[in-house]
């Protein structure tokens, strides 16, 4: 009992949850979504890039984009962001000043690029080769193929893949903190961090996770309700309840109307 005592006055203090509410909802959420809304958008289009790269037939594409692919992918994201951050920090500071958000979201793409390039790659790798041959053959370009054939194909495939990295990109958003915020640049996660450290108790990063949830969960289930239809396609139509109408909409003869003397 005591366990459980202590881990309730720990992480389910309402009050220090309320307190910690407006700032989190005012200034945290906002800035958590800047930094993942645009990470995310910069991160798929150099994803896209790096896919192709991957697949390109010459090989100073092809080095280059494993390179890049292995080394961010292998570095832990603190480290990047650390990389990115404190190592441009004096190009940044004659750019736009003493802002840390920049530079974030530039490491936090570079991260998502590796892995949504790796995404991508393997979703238009998966599309049959003959619907390129195809496609050349109905007087496409190779272009014209990939962009209106193999990479809607390949994309579909890989949607739920792709989605889940961009979860993952809103839950590593909160790692910009280490290059120091102020009080209007803080997010979700350091908003909870700073009420918990001058109250001693742990609900606010409770709290944090609980909006975090509130973000990745339906993202989650509109995805899938996507990937769902992509792949049922649209339903079928409702019967009319005319039997004849039906059999014929379903591509067989209906039957012949009696005639009267028969009847």
């Amino acid at each position: 009992m005591d366990v459980l005592s202590t881990l309730w006055s720990t992480f389910f203090d309402w009050s220090a949850m309320k307190q910690a509410f407006p700032e989190m909802l005012k200034v945290g959420l906002r800035n958590t979504l800047v930094l993942s809304v645009s990470a995310a958008l910069l991160g798929s289009v150099l994803g896209m890039l790096l896919a192709f790269a991957g697949l390109a037939r010459t090989r100073w594409l092809r080095w280059p984009a494993r390179v890049y692919t292995d080394v961010f992918r292998g570095l832990p994201a603190a480290a990047t962001i650390l990389l990115i951050g404190v190592g441009l920090a004096p190009v940044g500071m004659e750019i736009w000043g003493p802002n840390p958000y920049p530079l974030g979201i530039l490491a936090l793409s570079l991260i998502a690029a590796a892995y949504i390039g790796e995404i991508f790659r393997a979703g238009i790798q998966s599309v049959e080769a003959a619907q390129l041959e195809g496609a050349r053959a109905l007087g496409l370009s190779w272009g014209e193929a990939m962009r209106m054939v193999i990479i809607p194909q390949g994309i579909r495939r890989v949607l739920p893949a792709w989605v889940n990295q961009l979860i993952s990109l809103i839950k590593d958003s909160s790692l910009v903190y280490f290059l120091g915020l102020l009080a209007s640049q803080r997010d979700l996660f350091r908003i909870g961090q700073d009420h918990a450290a001058n109250t001693g108790n742990e609900s606010a990063l409770l709290l944090a996770g609980l909006f975090y949830l509130v973000l990745t969960v339906p993202l989650t289930h509109a995805v899938n309700w996507i990937d769902r239809r992509l792949r049922d396609g649209r339903p079928a139509p409702a019967p009319t309840g005319d039997d004849d109408t039906d059999l014929a909409l379903a591509g067989e003869a209906a039957p012949p109307t009696p005639r009267r003397e028969d009847r």
